[in-house]
């Protein structure tokens, strides 16, 4: 964490225009980061449908899950 709290001391004795472009791509960076997670939740997904598809997965309704689980832990 010292590494990042050098970097934003130089960081803010940079010139507003610099600190302003710089600030957007960190911003930006952190938008790539969201796209990976949105396609392995998107992967991630498709995967359990196709098994659902193919009979290898669970296709039971969240409710009926719900009663499974309480009748289990009683």
């Amino acid at each position: 964490m010292a590494d990042a709290t050098k970097l934003f001391e130089e960081a803010m004795n940079l010139p507003l225009d610099e600190r302003a472009r710089l600030a957007e791509e960190l911003l930006a960076s952190l938008d790539e980061k969201e796209e990976d997670v949105e396609a392995a939740w998107a992967a991630g997904i498709n995967r359990r449908a196709q098994e659902v598809r193919d009979g290898a997965g669970c296709s039971k309704e969240s409710d009926e899950l719900g009663r499974a689980w309480r009748n289990a832990a009683r």
